[in-house]
């Protein structure tokens, strides 16, 4: 496995993030945004493809995830700006001028929090991958999972663990695989699980800046997801006209995994077709 280059960034509000880079120093920019109780590693398809030979990959783990900071408030992963800021953050600190960023799931998320505080004169384009964008909680599948209270017992806790990781692939992963997703996924604390599922942003609000959006925007979905359904991905293209929906047939949550090599094959074309704006 191809680890990266590993440097930090520091947050607006001081929160240290972990930041990984891989393939051409000289290439198309290309920044991945992992989702909810996952990190950087989820990307391992992505960064030994043919996308590393063309892109400088650039990604990081959410505060609370993976090798970044875990602050105690729950304010610190709550609130308008914060993922949005966190974006910003790590396109400053890695010298990105214009990138395309692709966000599966929560990465979706956060991609548009930056969207509606940033706006998208400093991206080239954006890919939403099995994301629920604008949130509204008829498009939750029954294998999303919310966290369990504080008081719970340690096996219910990592019996949900594996329950959700689980039900983000229609096409499981291999078991060698499915360990090291499950390894990432208990970094994750209960506590932050709670803080971030307090979060939420208002559908109206969210389409009026999708609305806004002029950068070229795919939508990835796979047709079988069971965590965030395929109306949301629905919902997002009706938000944004020009927007381009990919279905990946037989696939769940996590069609950069289930299918990677027609994934990274559409999102290479779509990061070129974003350097060429029409």
């Amino acid at each position: 496995m191809n680890f990266g280059t590993r440097s930090d960034a520091t947050a607006a509000d001081g929160i240290r993030l972990a930041v990984y880079e891989w393939g051409r120093p000289d290439g198309m920019e290309l920044l991945l945004i992992h989702g909810f109780a996952q990190c950087h590693l989820c990307f391992a398809p992505q960064v030994a493809s043919l996308l590393a030979e063309h892109c400088r990959i650039i990604a990081f783990d959410f505060r609370g995830h993976g090798a970044s900071a875990c602050p105690a408030q729950a304010a610190a992963y709550q609130g308008s700006r914060v993922w949005a800021d966190d974006i910003a953050s790590v396109i400053a600190a890695t010298g990105l001028r214009r990138p395309v960023i692709a966000g599966w799931s929560m990465g979706g998320r956060i991609t548009r929090q930056y969207l509606m505080v940033h706006g998208d004169t400093k991206l080239a384009g954006v890919n939403f991958v099995g994301s629920m964008v604008i949130e509204e909680a008829r498009l939750r599948g029954t294998a999303s999972v919310r966290a369990l209270p504080a008081d719970s017992p340690l096996g219910a806790e990592i019996a949900t663990r594996i329950a959700f990781l689980a039900g983000c692939f229609a096409k499981p992963l291999p078991e060698a695989e499915f360990r090291i997703a499950l390894a990432y996924n208990m970094l994750v604390s209960g506590e932050t699980r709670r803080a971030i599922g307090g979060w939420a942003t208002d559908p109206q609000a969210t389409r009026d800046a999708l609305a806004r959006v002029r950068v070229p925007v795919l939508i990835s979905h796979g047709t079988a997801d069971a965590i965030v359904l395929p109306e949301a991905a629905r919902l997002t293209q009706a938000a944004i006209p020009h927007a381009r929906l990919s279905w990946y047939e037989g696939c769940g949550h996590s069609p950069f995994a289930e299918d990677a090599p027609r994934f990274n094959t559409e999102l290479l074309d779509f990061v070129r077709r974003c350097q060429r704006p029409e």
